[in-house]
């Protein structure tokens, strides 16, 4: 009987363009569903990009644009390397489409029905970077999950009794497959016990999100609107019958698969309010760790972020599959480094299963005529022979028992295990001697020796290889080609065994699948992550402090000794402001884009000072600003103002700052 399997990614922010990290995991869903699609399950594949919040609605108004604008580009970049990357995903939601936004508004009633939403009054921290509430935070207190400044809110909210369900989900925690692994299972039961506070689930101080039903001055909490998805995107809400057949069909979903850092908002909250609502539960939520370059997560705000297209144009997308899900212990921290990259593919692929491949195949070609030989002479049998058969019996049972865990590495090496065995074998056996033998005396005995050593090479390379197909499918595609085998797609991956290779099978043409890589492979993807990093000529010229004036002002008049008038003095309007976003320009070394709050409004400011300053800590820094210059455009983004800095000897900018405190908006003089 066929079994339904129902995955999904975490939902990803529209705050920045799509990187390895992303990939990682979108990979890790891709291999899983692919898997059981050739176990011949009804397998349906979720992925998405959330869209909404206050700090998209930022971001674009920096940006100069609308926030359907700005989603509507970073959703599209996300989109389209899931396409070249060839992830066979079944949809592809955004919060932003209507079938989205009328099924959340649904399913707020549903849970305000129920009677767990009530309206109050919200006054606290707020961390518009992560769109987290910061219970027990002071003004100025930064966020225990990024590190940022939080915001003081007061607002009138919709709240969700959250604190009603904590007795529910330690009960719900008992169950040891709901939230894996271990370590994150712990953490969130000591959340959990240390006792929950009712959430505000609605923000009235901006508009860009779905409104509250019956109360549009209200737009839902970003969260709730997100993690929704999983149940808008197959029909939850919809007065359609065929979509109400597919929520029947697929929820519960089998797996969430999401990264360590949002654990608390699928493990609490996400469950708190499908019970609210009276909906069965996900089978299981997955957390996976970081992915580390340079020891650091990779994140936009510390511009250690490794484009995924880099990997393709040099490598191709199946060897940054087999890496990340080979080198990384899934759900644990794993370092990306393309040294590390370069030395597994060359290892594992080329020289493993590529080289597997292209020896066996070749020598059926040449002593076979290109066809799979027949190994029934009984006198050609060896012990050697059955220990590989027995392995490869042994390999397909630990492999699906390791994968169903989620221990792709371990999986993978039982795989590359299989390998170098029959590596070893081939050595150990020389066919090429026995086929120089045939060649010489036509001797039947060798005749019968080779066809069994060559078979039994052959039928563990079809073993490994449809047991890789999940996780490399481009290149064990062309190998299942090259062995006459037809559509690898259509393997009835249950059904797998040994002595299921035909003889006579005619093999197709046969050539190399991983062609190994040189050291300029890592030179070539270093430069190109460094000509993307680095700034333009003319950013690279741009000093710290911009010399530039407003289009409408009378430039200075300078007597010959090089000093101006008070008047001329009094035309520039600096300001006292506050940093309230702080990260790195993409594509650049030198710039960090700013957010300023200057009293009447925030200002974007592009400033020439990521060499001096990491990111980081010059959030809730007060500086000044020159008001009044003219926008300017840097590397796209328009910078409408400039930060004060003294220039030291070799360049290097010191901010300008105070000693005493200075209110936020006021003029300096």
């Amino acid at each position: 009987m066929t079994q339904k399997f129902y995955i999904t990614t975490p939902i990803y922010y529209v705050n920045a363009r799509p990187h390895i990290g992303h990939a990682y995991t979108t990979i890790a869903c891709d291999t899983i569903a692919r898997r059981h699609r050739l176990l011949g399950d009804d397998t349906f594949f979720l992925t998405g990009t959330d869209e909404h919040g206050q700090k998209i609605e930022r971001a674009a108004q920096a940006a100069g644009k609308t926030p359907q604008q700005y989603a509507d580009e970073i959703s599209a970049e996300f989109r389209n390397l899931w396409k070249r990357m060839g992830i066979s995903n079944d949809d592809f939601i955004r919060t932003t489409e209507d079938r989205h936004k009328k099924r959340v508004q649904v399913l707020f009633r549903q849970i305000r029905d129920n009677g767990y939403i009530y309206k109050g009054t919200y006054t606290g921290q707020y961390c518009v970077s992560d769109e987290l509430y910061v219970d027990g935070a002071q003004p100025g207190d930064p966020c225990p999950t990024c590190g940022r400044v939080t915001e003081t809110v007061h607002e009138d909210n919709y709240f969700f009794r959250l604190s009603a369900f904590q007795d529910k989900l330690l009960g719900l925690y008992a169950n040891p497959d709901f939230i894996r692994p271990e370590t994150r299972r712990n953490e969130v039961i000591s959340f959990v016990r240390s006792g929950l506070r009712d959430l505000s689930i609605s923000r009235s101080t901006f508009s860009w999100g779905i409104p509250v039903p019956d109360d549009p001055k209200h737009v839902i909490y970003v969260w709730l609107d997100a993690l929704a998805n999983y149940i808008t995107a197959i029909g939850y809400g919809s007065s359609h019958a065929g979509a109400q057949e597919a929520f029947k069909k697929y929820w519960p979903a089998d797996v969430h698969m999401i990264g360590k850092e949002i654990v608390r908002f699928h493990c609490v909250y996400w469950p708190a309010f499908l019970m609210a609502a009276g909906l069965e539960l996900p089978k299981a939520i997955v957390a996976h760790g970081w992915l580390l370059f340079e020891e650091n997560k990779m994140s936009k705000s510390r511009g250690n972020i490794v484009r995924t297209e880099t990997i393709l144009d040099v490598l191709g997308a199946d060897a940054l599959r087999y890496f990340l899900l080979r080198e990384v212990v899934f759900g644990q921290d794993g370092s990306f480094s393309f040294d590390a990259l370069v030395q597994r593919y060359n290892s594992d692929l080329a020289n493993g299963l590529g080289n597997l491949a292209s020896r066996t195949l070749a020598m059926i070609n040449r002593y076979f005529k290109g066809e799979v030989p027949n190994p029934s002479h009984i006198k050609a049998k060896k012990p050697t022979d059955d220990a590989i058969a027995s392995a490869a019996r042994k390999t397909i049972q630990e492999f699906g028992d390791l994968f169903d865990q989620f221990q792709f590495s371990r999986a993978l090496e039982s795989a590359w295990g299989l390998v170098a065995a029959v590596d070893k074998y081939i050595v150990d056996n020389e066919p090429w001697a026995l086929g120089e033998k045939l060649g010489e005396s036509q001797d039947e005995e060798s005749r019968s020796r080779l066809a069994t050593v060559l078979y039994t090479s052959a039928e563990a390379l079809r073993i490994a290889t449809a047991l890789a197909h999940p996780v490399m499918p481009d290149a064990t595609a062309k190998i299942w080609v090259q062995m006459g085998l037809g559509d690898i797609r259509k393997v009835a991956l249950q059904d797998l065994a040994w002595g299921q290779l035909s003889a006579g099978t005619k093999l197709g043409d046969v050539s190399p699948v991983f062609p190994r890589a040189d050291k300029s492979a890592i030179e070539r993807m270093q430069q190109m992550e460094n000509q993307e990093r680095s700034a333009a000529v003319e950013e690279e010229k741009t000093p710290a402090v911009q010399p530039a004036t407003p289009a409408d002002a009378t430039p200075p008049a300078v007597t010959d000794d090089g000093k101006i008038s008070i008047d001329d003095f009094a035309k520039v309007e600096m300001r006292v402001g506050v940093i309230k976003v702080a990260e790195r320009v993409p594509k650049s070394d030198k710039l960090l884009r700013l957010e300023i709050d200057i009293g009447a409004e925030v200002r974007q400011v592009v400033a020439g000072i990521a060499e001096a300053y990491a990111p980081e800590p010059l959030i809730g820094r007060k500086v000044v600003i020159v008001a009044n210059l003219a926008p300017r455009k840097l590397r796209g983004l328009e910078s409408n103002g400039m930060i004060v800095a003294a220039s030291l000897e070799g360049g290097r900018p010191v901010l300008a700052g105070f000693l005493e405190d200075v209110p936020v908006g006021a003029r300096l003089k």
